[in-house]
C-alpha cells in the first residue's frame, strides 16, 4: 500500500546526507519508499554532484547533491532524522531542482520485508505502485532530426577518414597541433572510440579556431557530423562539439540551410525520449542548462591573476564550446544571438592573439 504524507512527518534535509533506512518523500509528493542504499557521485572537480538513492523494492533516484528532500527515520512513520530541523507535514513537496534530476522506476518491497516489519511492531515499508504511463506522446518537432533531402546539404567526404585527416595536415604543414592530432588518427578512426572522436573535434577547432582554415575544420568535423545519437553521452559530446563549430562556420559564410541541417542534427536526441514524464523532464533540465551554462569565469580569472596565458586560452577555448553550442540552439532564456555572437567574436579574437 502506499502511505500519503499526511499520514506520515517529515524533516528537510540535504540529498548529500541521505543514508541507508531513511524513508524518502518521492518526487510526486504523494508516496514514500525507503532507501536501501546511497552512492554519491562527484563531478570532474571532486565536489559531490549527484545522489543515487537505490530504493528498497527496486528504483533509483537520482538527486542533485545540493537539493533539499524530505524524510522520515528509519523504519519510523513519525520521527524523521536528527537534522536540527523541525519535523513538518509531509504534504509540503520535494524541490523543484529534485523533481527535475530525477528518474525513478519502482515497485512493491518484498513481502518478506513488510512480514518481518509487522513482527517487530515497526510499519512496514510502504509500497510504491508505478502510475500507468499516459496514452500521449510527446510532440515531435525540430528535434525529430532533418530529413534525407536535407542530409544531402552535407557533402561526402573526399576519400576515407583518414585521407581528409591527412589532406587537411598536409595544408598546415608547420602547425604543430594539426600535425599532433593528425599523426595519432593516422592510425586509424574509430567512431566506436571516445578518445578518437575527441581528437577529430580538436582537429576540427585547431583548423578553425587557430590557423581560420574554415573548410578544413568542416570536412573534418563532417566526419563526426554524420554519427547519430548512440546513447552514450561522452561519445556524443564531441559531435556536438563538431556540430556547433560546423553550424557557426556556415551561419558566418552564408550557408544557412547546412546550418540549419547540423541544427537539427544536434537536437535529435531529444525526441528519442518516447515517455512523455521523462520528456518533459529532460527538457526541464536541458532549457536550464542553457539559461545556467558554465563559461568558466572563475578559472579564467584564476589564470589572469596567476599571469598563466596558457592556462586562460585553454579555459577560453572551452568557454567558446559553450558558446558556439548555445548558438547552434539559437540562444537561451538569458543569452540572446546578438550576445552570443558578440562573445563568441570577442573569444575568437582572445585565443588567435
Amino acid at each position: 500500500m502506499t502511505h500519503p504524507p499526511a499520514a506520515q512527518h517529515y524533516s528537510e534535509l540535504q540529498a548529500g546526507s541521505l543514508q541507508t533506512g531513511h524513508l524518502l518523500l518521492l518526487p510526486d509528493g504523494e508516496r514514500s519508499a525507503e532507501i536501501q542504499s546511497v552512492l554519491v557521485e562527484d563531478d570532474d572537480f571532486g565536489t559531490p554532484a549527484v545522489v543515487l538513492a537505490t530504493l528498497t523494492g527496486g528504483g533509483v533516484l537520482r538527486i542533485a547533491a545540493g537539493s533539499t528532500v524530505l524524510v522520515a527515520g528509519p523504519g519510523s512513520a513519525t520521527t524523521g532524522p536528527a537534522t536540527g530541523d523541525d519535523s513538518r507535514s509531509g504534504g509540503d513537496t520535494v524541490s523543484e531542482e529534485s523533481d527535475a534530476a530525477t528518474s525513478l522506476q519502482v515497485v512493491e518491497p518484498p513481502a518478506a520485508r513488510a512480514d518481518s516489519a509487522g513482527e517487530s511492531g515497526a510499519p512496514a515499508a510502504p509500497a510504491v505502485v508505478v502510475p500507468p504511463r499516459p496514452a500521449t506522446t510527446p510532440a515531435t518537432s525540430a528535434a525529430a532530426g532533418p530529413s534525407e533531402e536535407e542530409l544531402a546539404l552535407i557533402p561526402e567526404p573526399s576519400g576515407t577518414p583518414e585521407s581528409v585527416v591527412g589532406a587537411a595536415a598536409a595544408a598546415h604543414p608547420d602547425a604543430l597541433g594539426v600535425m599532433l592530432l593528425s599523426d595519432r588518427l593516422a592510425k586509424g578512426i574509430n567512431t566506436k572510440s571516445g578518445s578518437c572522436l575527441k581528437d577529430l573535434s580538436d582537429l576540427a577547432n585547431e583548423l578553425f579556431v587557430t590557423l581560420k582554415d574554415a573548410e578544413g575544420a568542416l570536412a573534418v568535423a563532417d566526419l563526426l557530423n554524420v554519427l547519430p545519437f548512440d546513447g552514450n553521452p561522452g561519445r556524443w559530446t564531441s559531435v556536438e562539439a563538431a556540430l556547433s563549430l560546423s553550424s557557426y562556420i556556415c551561419r558566418q559564410t552564408g550557408k544557412e540551410d547546412r546550418a540549419d541541417v547540423y541544427e537539427k542534427l544536434l537536437r535529435a536526441p531529444d525526441a528519442m525520449e518516447t515517455d512523455p514524464f521523462k520528456s518533459r523532464i529532460n527538457a526541464k533540465i536541458r532549457q536550464r542548462s542553457l539559461n545556467e551554462p558554465n563559461l568558466y569565469d572563475k578559472e579564467i580569472f584564476r589564470a589572469i591573476d596567476n599571469s598563466n596565458p596558457d592556462a586562460e586560452r585553454e579555459w577560453r577555448l572551452l568557454r567558446l564550446e559553450a558558446l558556439m553550442f548555445l548558438r547552434a540552439h539559437g540562444g537561451s532564456e538569458t543569452i540572446g544571438l546578438k550576445e552570443l555572437e558578440r562573445r563568441i567574436a570577442n573569444e575568437l579574437e582572445s585565443v588567435r592573439a
